[in-house]
């Protein structure tokens, strides 16, 4: 497995580490390139010294938001998504005993694996069959069945050079299109 999404093999190292810094790169991955929404946790990290889903989850969300909005932003809407990052961290914390890997590792099928992603702050449909694929493609977490619940599209899940990521940002583009149209 080798995670190449931000252009900072730093960044990139965090991803493939670090389960918590992957699901807040994939909540960040809305609204702005995908290279900046997973240095996210990467940048989240430095500013905080720190990435851990409770101490992230009992933070003053006023404090969260202005270590968001620091510039450059780590996000293109720096007040939603560090109450949405936060949302995630009080749910693995709470109901995963902080440790996000429990999200899947813990998971009987493939359904079970969607439905537990699909209750995540910041995780619909399609964000919820992107993370299915990244999961088998990147971390090889397979359970019976998860075939039916992964993105059937060319997705990050599928990005191992700069022109597959540029073929991930044109899907994106056309079906944020389609279903505008």
């Amino acid at each position: 497995m080798s995670i190449t999404w931000t252009g900072h093999p730093e960044a990139d190292r965090l991803l493939e580490s670090d389960p918590l810094a992957l699901l807040i790169g994939l909540v960040l991955d809305q609204q702005v390139k995908m290279e900046k929404a997973f240095s996210g946790p990467y940048e989240l990290r430095q500013r905080l010294g720190h990435l851990e889903a409770e101490r992230i989850a009992r933070m003053d969300p006023d404090r969260l938001a202005d270590v968001f909005r620091e510039r450059p932003a780590i996000h293109r809407f720096p007040g939603n998504m560090a109450k949405r990052v936060q949302q995630l961290c009080q749910v693995v914390t709470e109901e995963y005993g902080g440790q996000a890997d429990k999200v899947w590792r813990e998971a009987s099928s493939g359904e079970a694996l969607a439905q537990r992603i699909g209750r995540l702050p910041g995780f619909g449909e399609q964000k919820t069959k992107i993370t299915v694929a990244v999961l088998a493609k990147k971390f090889d977490v397979r359970p019976a069945g998860w075939g039916r619940y992964a993105a059937d599209w060319h997705t990050v899940a599928d990005v191992d050079s700069p022109e597959s990521m540029a073929e991930a940002r044109d899907v994106k583009r056309r079906m944020k299109a389609e279903g505008k149209a």
